[in-house]
């Protein structure tokens, strides 16, 4: 059984297809730079020859037209036809309050999905986009719709509402819906499958670290709380957004600075967080890289976000009553022992420490104390996979 996993983004298509029998991925690619004439199709087959091709490819059709094609060709293609293709699971970037697990796309989901566009502009316009574009290529081949806040709609209401006027909520759903869910959702079910642990038992901490970075406490089998909030833009410190800061900042730069609120918003989503402070990047590799050459503005970059997981990890512990297990995922959680071993010191009173020599070989489990600190890599593509596998199969 071969499901097709899709991510539509502004400019981009990704794409895996996975054969659900032993979760191998069978060809993953990408589409880039959709809407220009040097558009760049990404073909990487499992076996075979990997295959880039630079052409116009103007919208999410094409683009989705040259995945299909690229599948089914004669010499590089990895399936006869499309009826190979049991199902397609996209990931959607927001489901609202309507949506706390996955669910078959059909027209009452689009719509829902096309309603909460105003709550994820960037993203739900172009997640419906590949929507359409594989009823058209792909006809009678039943979707599924994987949600990145479906995870956290679980939450208590005291968690996830905002201490404004009640009427802001009734109108305009403005509360916390946080997001990463399907990262979160992965790499707390394998922690416990690696450790043997009952999942609806676990208090847990799910540090996803990347450009976007959040962090989700997991208690029980449900996510208890979470650090975006109405958009990604709350919470630690990432890559280009700011975070947490204190509301009143916004009107004194708008005031100070003559600017709009749609700059001041750009300001705070794209040129803040770690580039802000350090003033030239946004990559972990070249800001610890910067640390070693004596980059001042480097190292405060790096201290106020790893500041900011600790932070947030004491206060899930005391709010969760306890940790038993705590895991870093995404590109700088995986990969940057710097990262782990700033935020795990001075965290011995919550039984979190680590041992130095696993964190620098990247150990699975990576602790030396009661708590497990454990380094899982995310695999969000094949969480798609196995809940559209379970749709299709339950039909």
């Amino acid at each position: 059984m071969k499901i097709l996993v899709l991510n539509s983004g502004s400019s981009s298509i990704k794409f895996q297809l996975i054969n659900i029998e032993d979760e191998s991925v069978v060809v993953k690619g990408s589409v880039e730079k959709i809407g220009s004439n040097t558009a760049i199709l990404n073909y990487k087959p499992e076996k075979g020859q990997s295959v880039k091709i630079v052409e116009e490819i103007l919208d999410h059709t094409t683009a989705t037209k040259l995945i299909v094609e690229a599948l089914t060709d004669e010499i590089n293609g990895v399936i006869k036809n499309i009826n190979e293709i049991a199902g397609v699971g996209h990931r959607v970037v927001h489901g609202g309050e309507r949506f706390s697990e996955s669910v078959l796309i059909d027209n009452d989901v689009k719509k829902d999905i096309q309603d909460c566009i105003d709550l994820a502009p960037l993203h739900n316009p172009h997640n419906l986009k590949g929507i359409q574009a594989c009823e058209q290529f792909l006809p009678g081949i039943k979707q599924v719709g994987v949600f990145d806040t479906a995870f956290h709609q679980k939450m208590n209401s005291h968690v996830y509402m905002y201490a404004l006027p009640y009427m802001l909520y009734s109108k305009y759903k403005i509360r916390r819906y946080g997001f990463h869910g399907t990262s979160h959702r992965y790499v707390t079910q394998k922690a416990v499958d690696i450790l043997n642990k009952p999942y609806e038992e676990q208090r847990m901490i799910s540090c996803h670290l990347g450009n976007g970075s959040s962090i989700a406490a997991v208690k029980n089998g449900v996510s208890a709380d979470t650090s975006m909030g109405f958009t990604p833009l709350e919470g630690l410190v990432m890559g280009t957004r700011c975070g947490d800061i204190d509301p009143a900042i916004i009107p004194y730069i708008m005031q100070h600075e003559n600017i709009s609120v749609t700059n001041v918003n750009f300001m705070m989503n794209k040129h803040s967080g770690v580039l802000g402070v350090s003033g030239r990047f946004n990559d972990m590799r070249e800001i610890e890289e910067m640390i070693k050459e004596g980059n001042e503005r480097c190292k405060l970059a790096h201290d106020m976000f790893t500041y900011r997981i600790k932070k947030y990890i004491g206060a899930y512990t005391a709010s969760m009553g306890g940790l038993d297990i705590l895991i870093f995922t995404g590109g700088i959680g995986e990969n940057s022992r710097l990262v782990r071993e700033n935020v795990c010191t001075e965290l011995e009173c919550f039984g979190i420490s680590i041992d130095p020599e696993k964190n620098n070989n990247n150990d699975i489990v990576i602790s030396k104390d009661k708590t497990h600190v454990m380094v899982i890599p995310t695999n969000e593509e094949l969480m798609i996979a196995r809940d559209t596998a379970k749709i299709i199969n339950s039909m």
